[in-house]
C-alpha cells in the first residue's frame, strides 16, 4: 500500500479565523461579497456539491424551512456550488429557496481560500459549512470529505444563542 500526500496541503479555517473574501454571483443576478455582505449579522455559508446531490438538497430545504426563524435571530444564509446558472436557478425554483444561492464556483480557488475538500472527477466542492460571527470571523467550520456530514439549522440556532449568551458586551 502506498500513500501520497498533497505537496501543498490546504489550511482549514478554525474558530476565530477571518473568513476569506469570496465574491459570488447569485441566481437572482446579484453579486455578494462574503463576509462583507453579512457584517453585523451572524451568517451561515454553505458549499453544496450540486443540485444533483440529495443530501445537499435536504440541507438546503432544511435551511429554507428554518430561514424565517434564523432571520428573526439575525442569522443570514448563503449557499454556493459549482453548478451552472441554469442548474442553480432550477434548484432555487424547485425548493423555493429565498436565501441567496451562488453558482459557477471555481472549486480549486474556493478550496485554496477555505480548505474545502474537492471531488476530483467530476470537479465539485464537497459539503462544507461555516457559521460566521458579526465580525466576519469563523465561529465554527464543518468540513465533509463526502456526501454526509454537514451543518443543520437547529445546531446553528443553538450555537448562535450560546455565543450571544457567553460573549462579553
Amino acid at each position: 500500500m502506498s500513500t501520497t500526500t498533497d505537496p501543498t496541503p490546504l489550511t482549514r479555517l478554525n474558530p476565530g479565523d477571518p473568513f476569506p473574501r469570496l465574491t459570488i454571483s447569485t441566481t437572482d443576478g446579484q453579486s455578494i461579497a462574503i463576509p462583507d455582505a453579512f457584517a453585523g449579522d451572524f451568517a451561515v455559508v454553505l458549499f453544496n456539491r450540486g443540485s444533483w446531490c440529495p443530501y445537499c438538497n435536504g440541507q438546503l430545504r432544511a435551511f429554507e424551512r428554518a430561514s424565517r426563524t434564523l432571520a428573526d435571530n439575525g442569522i443570514r444564509i448563503v449557499s454556493l456550488s459549482v453548478d451552472d446558472k441554469e442548474a442553480a436557478t432550477a434548484l432555487v425554483a424547485t425548493h423555493k429557496l429565498t436565501f441567496p444561492v451562488g453558482y459557477g464556483a471555481d472549486a480549486q480557488a474556493v478550496a485554496a481560500a477555505t480548505g474545502a475538500f474537492v471531488n476530483p472527477d467530476p470537479v465539485y466542492l464537497q459539503a462544507t459549512g461555516f457559521v460566521l460571527g458579526p465580525d466576519g470571523k469563523v465561529v465554527v467550520s464543518v468540513y465533509s470529505s463526502g456526501a454526509i456530514g454537514r451543518l443543520v439549522p437547529e445546531d446553528v440556532a443553538g450555537l448562535v444563542e450560546y455565543v450571544r449568551a457567553h460573549t462579553p458586551t
